[in-house]
């Protein structure tokens, strides 16, 4: 095991410093947006633009990499999060903004498939659950640092775009300066998402949706804390506890699925969030203690739901078929990604900031609603290849569960398939095994 993590230093400091600049960008450029009176629809604009460059970056991304190698393409990824991100301290126009995220949303896109895609090739089916789960736990944990380091600086002037800057760019010495063997390069990602449909709509369906929320959230959630009043820590400490509510509930949440028919989960995490937002729109001038409890609540089921949706899909999936479908839910969930906040910033300017909770509790609403109705036209047996027991992971950090997904789905194909189940279960993928026999699967 410590030959393991011998082998993955590099790679983990390199998330490390890459994941506190991401998360410095992502506070810091919300706050700075607020400060310049910009609407929460221009907001939403300049989001769009990094959720439509991080959704094409995972199918362009694996090409370049195809071509020059790993290492090569992830200095030039990092070189573009630290020019794009400089090029908004120098530039502070929301027309050119939405332009500087679009080529951050692309940079970061691709650095988590270099990363991933070279983290599968030290890894064996012994370790990759403990390895990935510290890999998810360092990035969660450089996340949340970088926005706290909001509050030591001023967002009005270039010295946190400039600190943000410096981060990205020291996240490239320690993978460039590696001397371990470079991998293969990743799995080509075939799209078929009619077929993906016709299995199992309630997978894309939800995958759509959860991708609407999270896009809604990761990139409004920053512009809810500075218009109800919070200050920029407090601000980080909210934002904070909703990841630590999706930590915490991921594993019951994915033993629960394991035990029944996923989509019962499904409508009992809409529920949840249903009830969780109402809350938060009740309380939303009460103290920042109870904010940030609810906040947790929200979290709890927020992140989470698109694991189960992959989940679901691959139980309907033969072993062969893990890149192709997870490589369509990554799909599916960027473009939901995209209209998440083009949905919610107009809300939010005109109903003021507790109406994302609004939009996200009928979001919520729909994500139960429809997995009801599948379970009413369907029995869960029908179409299933296998089942297998979940292996918890940490909660994704922004972004990064459509990217891991397709990882791990390719991992998958790369080691062999044994009598007994090894669970192989990627940072977002609750219960994939790799020893799945049966018919193929019949539509959801």
């Amino acid at each position: 095991m410590l030959a393991s993590l011998r082998s993955v230093f590099s790679l983990m400091l390199s998330t490390l410093l890459m994941m506190i600049g991401f998360g410095l960008a992502s506070y810091v450029l919300p706050v700075r947006s607020v400060a310049e009176g910009w609407s929460t629809l221009i907001i939403s604009l300049i989001a769009t633009g990094y959720t439509l460059g991080f959704t094409l970056s995972c199918i362009i991304t694996p090409k370049f990499v195809a071509r020059v190698g790993h290492v090569r393409v992830f200095a030039a990824l990092i070189t573009l999060l630290s020019i794009a991100i400089l090029m908004c301290g120098l530039v502070v126009d929301w027309h050119a903004w939405i332009a500087f995220r679009a080529i951050s949303g692309f940079a970061i896109a691709g650095s988590y498939l270099v990363v991933e895609s070279w983290l599968n090739e030290r890894v064996t089916n012994e370790n990759r659950g403990m390895l990935f789960s510290l890999y998810l736990i360092i990035s969660m944990v450089g996340t949340i640092g970088g926005q706290y380091l909001v509050p030591l600086g001023d967002p009005g002037n270039t010295s946190l775009f400039i600190l943000c800057g410096v981060l990205f760019s020291l996240a490239l010495l320690p993978t460039a300066l590696s001397t371990s063997a470079m991998p293969a390069p990743p799995a080509q990602a075939n799209f078929d998402l009619a077929g993906l449909f016709r299995r199992s709509p309630v997978a894309v369906v939800g995958a759509f949706l959860a991708g609407a929320m999270s896009g809604a959230w990761l990139n409004l959630g920053a512009v809810f804390t500075q218009k109800i009043g919070l200050s920029t820590g407090q601000g980080a400490t909210l934002l904070a506890a909703l990841l630590a509510g999706s930590a915490i509930s991921q594993i019951p949440i994915g033993r629960a699925s394991d035990r029944m028919d996923r989509r019962l989960v499904m409508v009992g995490c809409g529920i949840a969030g249903i009830i969780s937002c109402l809350t938060m729109i009740v309380f939303v001038g009460a103290g920042p203690l109870v904010l940030y409890l609810i906040a947790a609540l929200v979290g709890s089921v927020l992140f989470p739901i698109y694991a189960l949706n992959v989940a679901h899909a691959n139980d309907l999936a033969q072993p062969t078929e893990y890149v192709e479908v997870s490589s369509g839910m990554m799909i599916t969930y960027g473009l939901g990604t995209i209209s998440g906040p083009l949905m919610v910033g107009p809300v939010m300017d005109r109903f003021g900031p507790a109406s994302l909770f609004v939009v996200l509790a009928i979001y919520f609403a729909l994500y139960a609603g429809y997995a009801a109705w599948r379970i009413a036209r369907r029995d869960h047996t029908e179409g299933l290849v296998a089942k297998t027991d979940f292996q918890a992971n940490t909660v994704p950090t922004p972004g990064m569960e459509a990217v891991s997904a397709m990882s791990q789905a390719a991992a998958t194909l790369e080691e062999p398939i044994l009598e007994e189940p090894i669970l192989e279960t990627g940072p977002t993928e609750m219960g994939q095994g790799d020893a799945r026999t049966g018919q193929p699967p019949l539509t959801d």
